[in-house]
């Protein structure tokens, strides 16, 4: 059986599916992943990405934070591409119970689907950190500088920074999910980013499939385990 009718034949077969994904799902979208040869943390900066995008490099140096962030990290123009939309199609159809996603950019949802725990958060949320007043993006790419509230306060991004935990809630869900899933889709990830890699631990289901270009610790357990482009692959899904 060819690796395609191996994967039509895994995903028509289940009941309640969960997909799990990583960068690898939006770089086909133009979006640079983190750590490929290309990616964000291979660039040359003042500071090591890592640092200004942790909560203290936020605290102490707001300014220069939101610099690299709208530089490098929103892609207002990015739109789904074929993994996104094949994942809501399948999640109307009854096949996926839930996307589980450690990418900010929210192209799952602007591609349809509904189900959507995103781990790290999302750049289209943001909030004042004073009064609690929500914004959408376009307050944080419309702003010079740092974005302020009309209540004065300093807005912040609703996504994960190093050095700040997990919603404990989303986790809760996806944890849940997982856990209930026959089939986990992982793919566009090599699973090394911790906590949220880990969460894939909890799967005890019928099958498991792997789609990403390089290894995970995953790989042994894997039904399927795929070395192709992610938008490519679910183009072929029937």
């Amino acid at each position: 059986m060819s690796e395609r009718d191996t994967l039509n034949g895994l995903i028509s077969s289940a009941k309640r599916a969960v997909f799990f994904g990583g960068a690898g799902v939006s770089t086909e979208s133009g979006i640079p992943d983190f750590r490929s040869a290309d990616g964000l943390y291979n660039a040359a900066y003042e500071y090591p990405p890592e640092t200004m995008l942790s909560h203290g490099f936020f605290m102490s140096n707001t300014e220069e934070f939101y610099k690299f962030y709208r530089a490098k990290m929103i892609y207002a123009d990015a739109r789904p591409n074929a993994c996104h939309s094949k994942l809501a199609a399948l999640e109307r159809a009854g096949a996926i119970s839930a996307v589980v996603t450690q990418n900010i950019d929210s192209l799952h949802q602007k591609a349809g689907s509904e189900n959507v725990l995103e781990l790290h958060g999302s750049v289209e949320r943001n909030f004042c950190m004073s009064c609690g007043k929500k914004y959408g993006l376009n307050k944080i790419i419309e702003s010079g500088g740092v974005p302020r509230c009309v209540c004065g306060g300093i807005i912040k991004p609703d996504v994960v920074l190093y050095g700040e935990t997990l919603d404990e809630e989303v986790v809760s869900r996806a944890i849940k999910y997982i856990a209930a899933a026959d089939v986990l889709i992982v793919g566009g990830t090599s699973l090394g980013v911790y906590p949220a890699a880990g969460l894939c631990g909890y799967f005890n289901g019928k099958h498991l499939i792997l789609i990403n270009k390089s290894e995970t610790y995953l790989d042994n357990r894997a039904d399927l385990v795929i070395r192709r482009n992610i938008g490519e692959v679910f183009s072929e899904i029937g």
